[in-house]
């Protein structure tokens, strides 16, 4: 029986939109043009910031609203240092988190321990310090939990060296080459912000209640592992080592789409045209290749092969729905020429995104309002 129907009620069942098209914050953080492919991040295009500024400059844009000079610059990256310092003190005190078996479980278990901690606030310090200890903390947690996975002990952070850098070590047990940390850098840059994406808008929401920032970055992280938003990067290498070759990758992605079976990548909920974050990080690793790393240039030959068949395809399927290469295409194949595991894709994913959840939340608490959205009831009504 129709429910608008059944026992009289007057509601009418309409299909859920995902809030697509509702607005539901002023944000002066980012902004998302899915028609034209771009990305601006406090006033600037991303080609413009993604390689060519570092991590911590991009936590300045989006924590105090201006590119650093070279003495806030090194304020941020001290912050975030201690961030990831105070994190790996208290890895003895963790019990059980680090064994999960998932990155992102392991993440968010972490992450919960640290809302008890007074050292992680920043009395008589600028409001940014706060959000900056809280972002070294995931890098320090992620790189524990994939050294525990591998077998190892976590590593002790380094506070003389920035973030990207201290990360790749931290992760692979020893320096990594320059050009990798570059690499790292500009995708930490690329994922930082991206307007009121899912998990964005979960840490939001519990920054509205009235809770603390911790909360809201453990709760972004639940959003951020769906493999509808960020748990989507590891499968894409899987499919490109399937793939094998070049020469391979129409035949398999024909088959694929015969077997009813998504391309991982390509699509994006907001774009039309490709995301100009693939772009960006395609131009990482191309200058990876082009310094020597080892597998980036087959891989990147791979990929570009793959996209393209990819793309083709999918247009002879769906003319009316354009579905191009996402943030997840390249991300692959940079993480993995930058010697991270792809367990660990996700949380990466989050030690870059921990900086624009903890700009969003900061300005939702300048906003004050409680968010509450409406729904509309299509359920049997009493007689």
């Amino acid at each position: 029986m129709d429910l608008a129907k059944q026992n009289g009620a007057q509601h009418v069942a309409t299909k859920s939109s995902g809030l697509d098209g509702v607005v539901v914050a002023d944000t002066a953080l980012s902004e998302v043009d899915g028609e034209r492919g771009r990305l601006i991040v406090g006033g600037h295009d991303i080609e413009a910031l993604a390689g060519r500024v570092g991590f911590e400059d991009l936590c300045a844009l989006l924590w105090t609203g201006a590119l650093p000079d070279a003495a806030t610059r090194s304020a941020i990256a001290e912050a975030l240092a201690e961030g990831r310092l105070l994190a790996f003190e208290q890895i003895p005190s963790l019990g059980e988190a680090l064994v999960a078996e998932d990155g992102s479980s392991a993440l968010m278990a972490c992450m919960a321990h640290l809302g008890a901690r007074a050292a992680w606030r920043s009395e008589g310090k600028p409001a940014w310090v706060e959000l900056a200890r809280v972002t070294g903390a995931v890098a320090t947690f992620a790189a524990a939990w994939a050294r525990r996975r591998a077998g190892g002990a976590p590593i002790a952070p380094d506070k003389s060296l920035r973030h990207a850098a201290d990360f790749l070590r931290m992760v692979r047990g020893a320096a990594a080459p320059e050009a990798a940390a570059r690499a790292l850098d500009a995708y930490l840059v690329t994922v930082a912000d991206h307007g009121m994406n899912a998990s964005t808008f979960t840490a939001r929401v519990v920054a509205s209640t009235g809770s603390d920032l911790v909360s809201a970055i453990v709760a972004a992280i639940g959003a951020l592992k769906g493999p509808l938003h960020g748990g989507a990067p590891g499968p894409v290498l899987d499919m490109l080592d399937a793939i094998g070759e070049p020469s391979r990758a129409a035949a398999w992605i024909t088959a694929e789409l015969g077997a009813g079976r998504r391309i991982m990548g390509m699509g994006h909920r907001i774009y039309r045209v490709r995301d100009p974050r693939a772009a960006v990080l395609e131009r990482a690793i191309a200058e990876l290749e082009r310094d020597g790393s080892a597998g980036a240039g087959a891989r990147l030959a791979l990929a570009r092969a793959t996209e393209r068949a990819a793309e083709t395809l999918l247009a002879e399927r769906h003319r009316d729905r354009p579905l191009k290469a996402n943030v997840e295409f390249y991300t692959a194949v940079l993480l993995d020429a930058a010697g991270l595991p792809r367990e660990l894709f996700t949380p990466t994913f989050a030690v870059g995104r921990a900086a624009g959840w903890c700009a969003h939340v900061q300005e939702q608490r300048r906003a004050g309002r409680l968010i509450r959205p409406a729904s509309r009831y299509v359920g049997p009504v009493p007689a």
